[in-house]
């Protein structure tokens, strides 16, 4: 029989309890790992539901504002009020509520049709002499006349020379036909200029356009007819818009954006390919739409060439590595505040990430005061530097912070690593004087095409993209510049296919209203 050893009875006990505590620690770790999942799990399902159900905007609730005023003592309710509404700067006084103007006129610039109702009994109804007319009680309203189809019937005088006609010369003379957009077709240019308007202003689909000129006018059309027209219109404003991108690439600062727009390729798989279209615009002016089937570098690298100004963009990093070697990259401050909001919907009482997007609310302030007091881009960059700088710092040390506790892929982790991997780049709109803090110029001028995407459903086919991209770059410069578009386009559009490169320069959207005004 083996001697009682205490000692290795011991060590054996160690390794034992040693083993143990190693499991317990892994098990610890694995229950930590799989809490960390649920939250993850259960804050995507909560994304998904606001997503589809929840409201879109980017505001804070009261309930939201009284967690940040007890978490933030310091701060009063006004400060904190006047933040999330984007109110002027806390330090300036309140803005006065006016009071309501009533009912505004009607434009002056609307054609006035007069309609006098006289009395039907013109006499004095006391002592029954004639009365007279001693002024008149007006009152306006808006009217409309329905849209009236006719056929335009032309008829072109044909002439000759009878003493021609006698010596066997005979020579008719006829005057020409003033230039159409369709030519030789079935419709005016107005129809065809309303047609295309009817689908990319007001997103109405051909086939509904075919359902109402039935209706309205019994003239039936088919869809193919009505494409081509649109078409037409497309092919005429390319070259238009060619000379619009050498204006933008003549500018020192321009905004970029890209959405998704599904295309049929007719390659029998019975599926639309999702191609995009790529925007590039200067604020306050014109905006151009590039077809492009894929979301590569490729796109804006061929649109931009050698271009070397400042690109204000997205996170996306196509983005990058593109233009010239002084191509400037700034970065949008309302993607960085949406991210937070984001991770404020999935879990409403997260005083840290609404502290962050109050902060944020602070430097769209500073440029609201500026626009409100209309002072220039100059005097715009020093209020920023004056108030926003600071900000800007807390901000940065704040997500610093967070980084360290968040988790990476919960939202408020996923907002915190984009605003530090994009802070380089954000922090360069208060670099330069021109520079919106946001890309939300760039993404308003994309709603139209969302709109559209709903109704038009696609692109007919990748040979039409481009033509769809001038289109929609003419409209969005017109809406964009305040220029009637079918105005615009029924004095540029007629004769275009005749005329030369050099004359196109004066027909672009801004060119033209300039010409106008």
């Amino acid at each position: 029989m083996a001697a009682f050893n205490p000692q290795a009875r011991i060590a054996m006990l160690e390794s034992a309890l040693q083993s143990a505590s190693r499991e317990l620690h892994w098990a610890n770790l694995t229950i930590q790992k799989r809490e960390a999942q649920i939250r993850l799990l259960e804050e995507r399902l909560r994304q998904r539901r606001i997503q589809v159900l929840g409201p879109h905007s980017e505001t804070l609730s009261d309930l939201q504002l009284e967690l940040l005023a007890e978490e933030e003592p310091s701060a009063t309710g006004e400060e904190v009020e006047a933040e999330a509404r984007r109110e002027p700067l806390p330090q300036k006084p309140a803005r006065e509520r006016k009071p309501h103007p009533g009912r505004r006129p009607l434009p002056e610039k609307l054609p006035r049709v007069e309609q006098v109702i006289r009395c039907a009994d013109a006499n004095c109804k006391t002592c029954g002499a004639e009365t007279s007319i001693i002024g008149y009680d007006e009152s306006e309203v808006l009217d409309v006349e329905p849209a009236r189809y006719f056929v335009r019937v032309t008829k072109r005088e044909k002439r000759v020379c009878a003493a021609c006609s006698k010596k066997g010369c005979v020579s008719i003379m006829m005057p020409e036909l003033a230039p159409r957009i369709v030519e030789k077709g079935l419709a005016s240019d107005a129809v065809v200029i309303q047609t295309v308007i009817a689908k990319y202003c007001d997103h109405l689909p051909l086939y509904r356009q075919q359902a109402m000129l039935e209706r309205e006018a019994g003239v039936e059309i088919g869809r193919a007819t009505l494409d081509g027209w649109v078409m037409r219109v497309g092919e005429l404003l390319q070259p238009v818009v060619a000379v619009m991108r050498q204006d933008l690439l003549r500018a020192s600062y321009l905004q970029a954006d890209e959405t998704t727009v599904p295309v049929q390729m007719h390659d029998r798989r019975g599926a639309d390919h999702q191609a995009y279209l790529w925007h590039y615009g200067q604020p306050g002016g014109e905006t151009v739409f590039e077809f492009q089937l894929g979301r590569g570098r490729e796109g804006p690298r061929k649109f931009l060439g050698e271009w070397e100004g400042i690109l204000q963009t997205d996170g996306y990093q196509a983005y990058d590595n593109i233009g010239g070697e002084k191509l400037v990259h700034v970065g949008c401050w309302a993607h960085a505040r949406r991210k937070f909001v984001d991770a404020v919907k999935v879990n409403p009482k997260d005083g840290e990430a609404i502290n962050m997007v109050t902060r944020m609310d602070a430097l769209f302030l500073v440029d609201r005061h500026a626009r409100q007091q209309q002072l220039s881009v100059e005097e715009r960059l020093a209020l920023r530097r004056e108030h926003a700088d600071s900000w800007a710092t807390e901000i940065h040390d704040q997500c610093a912070s967070l980084r360290k506790t968040a988790l990476p892929k919960s939202a408020l982790g996923q907002a915190v690593n984009y605003t530090l991997n994009m802070w380089s780049k954000l922090r360069r709109c208060f670099d330069y004087a021109e520079v919106e803090l946001s890309n939300n110029l760039a993404e308003n001028s994309m709603r139209p095409v969302a709109l559209g995407r709903k109704n038009w459903l696609h692109v007919g086919s990748a040979q039409s993209g481009p033509k769809v991209a001038a289109i929609l770059s003419v409209v969005e410069s017109c809406r964009r510049l305040g220029v009637p578009v079918k105005d615009y386009l029924l004095a540029v559009l007629p004769g275009m296919a005749q005329r030369t490169l050099s004359q196109l320069a004066p027909l672009t959207p801004a060119r033209w209203a300039a010409s106008r005004n």
